[in-house]
């Protein structure tokens, strides 16, 4: 049965999974991991397999995977990828999807969180990179500036996000406008180091190079 990214978006239990699962991360403190997020997520990995010719339903099921990418969060925020890939195995074949895509969307949420990531299939590439380029002031919770730890303080002191193409398709580029007097660049690499990496070798598995923009300089 071919499960389509609006059968997924109009199903009340993944719904559920990605309201709660955001639920327990505000309660421990965490940015936003709601639908703003994981919609965003979805539309950009799509997005990249798109713009680098990959077949409209591998892009899909990047879209997919983008979109249910953190229902893990419900059981624990530790070992999360591995349970929301647990739990979409059951929800997709719930759902009648053929065992073949399934194995793609749960490979590529198994693999999106830093400590654990692999891109192991260019649907996995593509998560990541979507996933680990979301970083936009509307993600802080936090509305206590004094009280702001270092990652409020970054995500809060980007005042523009966005995630393009060069010309010729050989790079995809996160380009952030950040207001230096919140946080310094050099805090954003100390939280985000790790994430940018792992979007360079994303980026390098789908055979293109990673490049970060901050206030109009190259840095990566």
């Amino acid at each position: 049965m071919l499960v389509t990214y609006e059968d997924i978006r109009n199903d009340e239990s993944i719904k559920c999974y990605i309201t709660e699962a955001d639920k327990a991360l505000s309660a421990l403190g965490y940015t936003e991991h709601s639908f703003p997020h994981v919609v965003k997520a979805a539309t950009m990995a799509e997005m990249i397999l798109l713009t680098l010719n990959y077949p409209k339903r591998t892009a899909e099921l990047a879209k997919i995977a983008g979109y249910m990418h953190d229902i893990g969060n419900i059981v624990n925020r530790i070992d999360h990828a591995q349970s929301g890939a647990v739990m979409a195995f059951r929800l997709l074949d719930r759902m009648g999807m053929d065992p073949a895509e399934i194995a793609m969307v749960i490979s590529a949420i198994g693999n999106h969180d830093e400590s654990t990531a692999a891109a192991v299939n260019p649907i996995a590439a593509a998560l990541i990179l979507a996933d680990k380029t979301d970083v936009r002031r509307s993600r802080v919770r936090n509305q206590d500036f004094a009280s702001f730890d270092i990652h409020d303080r970054v995500n809060y002191a980007v005042e523009e996000s966005k995630i393009y193409f060069n010309e010729d398709h050989s790079a995809i580029i996160l380009d952030l406008k950040i207001d230096t007097s919140i946080s310094a660049v050099m805090d954003y690499f100390e939280i985000f180091l790790g994430r940018m990496m792992l979007s360079r070798k994303a980026a390098e598995f789908l055979n293109i190079s990673f490049e970060l923009v901050i206030n109009g300089q190259r840095l990566l």
